[in-house]
């Protein structure tokens, strides 16, 4: 997240709290909708590429962060390439009108980067958690140095979530107004357990601690930091963000040199309150920063990043997307997903653990899709046969499957 405005001090709370509301929500009639898809890589024996091997293989579409005299060009159908700690691969799409053409230019440019990884003997697979291999980061920056030292004094879920996972995103313009921003956040936040159920796909998380999750990918996230990714609600969601945002303890504070480290526990409200807690006062660009280390199930980041899936198999992405898309096309839609998810709303842990088993969940799921299918002409043979796994409670499997399921 990187605002357009010149970077200036911030010495007042108010100040930064309106900040933070005029950047993480665009207002206006939603238009676009996009997505973010990781893939685990893995060497022909199953080992991790290195960062150079990836770097030569994706050529003028590498990221800075592992090749600093890169372009860092998008591929030709609009989508950036970036590199996750444990070397997975991420392709962060150009937002689209529709599901239609986001799905044509995100499935081009996933063809284009298996066809550049394959050249170089690098694989890439859809999986939303590593079945085989040990946690370990591949990139040593700054920025992943302070977050696994934090994350290690939790657990073992960080180095996990950041090494071993991977997840398909979807993005969504945040509203037409304070109102219509409410409707759908409250909406996207209520059917989340419903719908982490539904998609999820990863019971095998290798370096996980003992316990049978339906999605061990969304236990690490559950497990990590609640500080972290969980916003407290009073039913003006840009309100809560601001304040909630303020209110995490910082991560890292970025400067020229390799340590990151930041005062333990200074929140950046009391960075505002106190600036020699740091030595120098914080400014907007501090603050852009620090909200790209905050990792909430709904993410505002101008638009609505929806965060809490599985990767899915065989470019089923576009199945959770059309969802989204449909169960936000009309306020009266949106009203009714909420009143299905009402009863599920909150039960993430739930959700996560017994995925399709529990009744509730599976009720709530094959109901969303049901309405979504109602509401999409474009998928709704895709979002019947979503409702009909749902009835069935079984999980996303991979239909095409041509070589390894995991790294």
């Amino acid at each position: 997240m990187t605002s357009t405005v010149k970077s200036r001090e911030l010495s007042t709370r108010p100040a930064a709290a309106a900040y933070v509301e005029r950047v993480c929500f665009k207002l206006g009639p939603p238009r676009l909708i996009g997505a973010e898809l990781e893939f685990l890589t893995h060497t022909p024996d199953g080992a991790r590429p290195a960062l150079d091997s990836l770097a030569a293989a994706l050529g003028e579409y590498a990221p800075r962060n592992i090749s600093s005299t890169s372009p860092g060009r998008p591929l030709p159908g609009g989508s950036v390439v970036t590199i996750e700690p444990g070397g997975q691969v991420e392709l962060s799409s150009s937002p689209y009108p529709s599901v239609q053409e986001l799905a044509r230019s995100v499935d081009a440019d996933t063809r284009r980067l298996e066809s550049m990884l394959n050249a170089a003997r690098i694989g890439m697979v859809s999986v939303p958690a590593d079945r085989d291999r040990e946690p370990q980061r591949l990139l040593v920056l700054p920025r992943y140095c302070a977050m696994e030292d934090r994350f290690t004094t939790i657990g073992p879920f960080g180095k996990l979530m950041m090494c071993n996972t991977a997840a398909v995103q979807v993005s969504v313009d945040a509203g037409r107004d304070r109102e219509d921003v409410a409707r759908r956040w409250t909406m996207l936040e209520a059917v989340g357990p419903a719908l982490v159920a539904a998609f999820a796909c990863s019971p095998t998380l290798r370096g996980a601690p003992a316990g049978s999750w339906a999605s061990q990918r969304m236990r690490t996230w559950l497990e990590l930091d609640s500080s972290r990714t969980e916003v407290p609600s009073s039913g003006d969601p840009i309100a809560d963000y601001s304040a909630w945002a303020l209110d995490v303890p910082l991560l890292c504070i970025r400067g020229e040199g390799e340590n990151w480290e930041a005062p333990p526990g200074t929140t950046f409200a009391d960075w505002i309150a106190d600036a020699a807690r740091v030595g120098r006062p914080p400014t907007t660009e501090d603050l852009d920063y620090h909200l790209t280390t905050l990792f909430p199930h709904v993410r505002a980041c101008g638009h609505l990043e929806i965060r809490y899936l599985d990767a899915q198999p065989d470019g089923q992405w576009v199945v959770p997307a059309a969802l989204f898309d449909a169960l936000l096309s009309g306020p009266d839609v949106i009203d009714r997903a909420g009143r299905i998810a009402a009863e599920t709303a909150g039960r993430w842990v739930d959700a996560a653990r017994d995925g399709l088993a529990d009744p509730g969940l599976r009720r709530a799921a094959e109901s969303l899709a049901h309405l979504a299918a109602e509401n999409s002409p474009d998928h709704r043979t895709l979002l019947l046969d979503l409702a009909e796994r749902c009835r069935r409670a079984t999980a996303p499997t991979d239909r095409h499957s041509t070589g390894k399921e995991s790294a």
